[in-house]
């Protein structure tokens, strides 16, 4: 289980996240929406041990940053790295010396490619297939399926139940809300740095239509579109 109680992130006088008291139990797969600018990354970032923060994070397995997988929304690889080398180097952080990469390679990624030349969504799925192979127990993916063709999105999909099914902790963020409704058992909104509303999977609607509604129609209207 991981617990968040009174977390808050500033950027000097911006604060970001305030007061965010979250919880995670494994099997479950948690959503977390909001719009851009929302805090949503910050928050990402401060479970995954890489920004500093106010308040605490309390893992019951141990430290946290141990067994944690980090999807971030632009992966980043180093210049000149091969996709079979990044997944070596991403396994080889874990201590993970005895597997078969290329059997592994679901996304039938060109794995004797740099990296860096690969599109925005085979980046992706390399990125993900990393931190699949590093065997964790808590996956953080922020949104995992912009940018990824719709049969990858599908097996992405899969994934997540297969994960759910090995009592993993898994928590998302995603734009598109069918992946939400697919893919989740709970609904986090983030608001203005602040998590305003909870829910399980019966009122994921609630959620959805009190974005939808949050001026929308005002700022449409202000086009004048004729």
């Amino acid at each position: 289980m991981i617990s968040i109680t009174s977390l808050s992130k500033s950027y000097g006088q911006n604060q970001v996240l305030k007061d965010i008291s979250l919880s995670f139990n494994p099997g479950e797969i948690h959503g977390v929406v909001g719009e851009n600018g929302a805090g949503k990354t910050t928050l990402f970032n401060a479970i995954a041990g890489i920004d500093g923060f106010e308040g605490t994070i309390d893992y019951a397995k141990g430290n946290l940053k141990d067994v944690i997988g980090f999807l971030p929304t632009d992966p980043y690889f180093l210049s000149k790295i091969t996709g079979k080398e990044y997944l070596r180097l991403i396994c080889n952080a874990r201590n993970i010396k005895t597997i078969d990469i290329r059997e592994k390679n679901i996304f039938d990624l060109p794995l004797d490619q740099y990296a860096e030349t690969y599109s925005t969504g085979m980046q992706k799925k390399l990125a993900l297939s990393g931190i699949l192979m590093q065997e964790n127990d808590v996956f953080i993916l922020d949104e995992p399926f912009n940018g990824v063709d719709i049969y990858s999105n599908t097996i992405i999909n899969q994934i997540l139940f297969r994960l759910k099914e090995l009592n993993k902790i898994v928590i998302l963020s995603s734009h598109i809300f069918s992946t939400l409704y697919e893919t989740c058992d709970y609904l986090h909104y983030l608001k203005d740095g602040r998590i305003i509303k909870s829910v399980d999977k019966t009122e994921f609607q609630t959620i959805e239509k009190e974005m939808q509604g949050a001026g929308i129609q005002t700022k449409i209207d202000k086009l004048n579109l004729k």
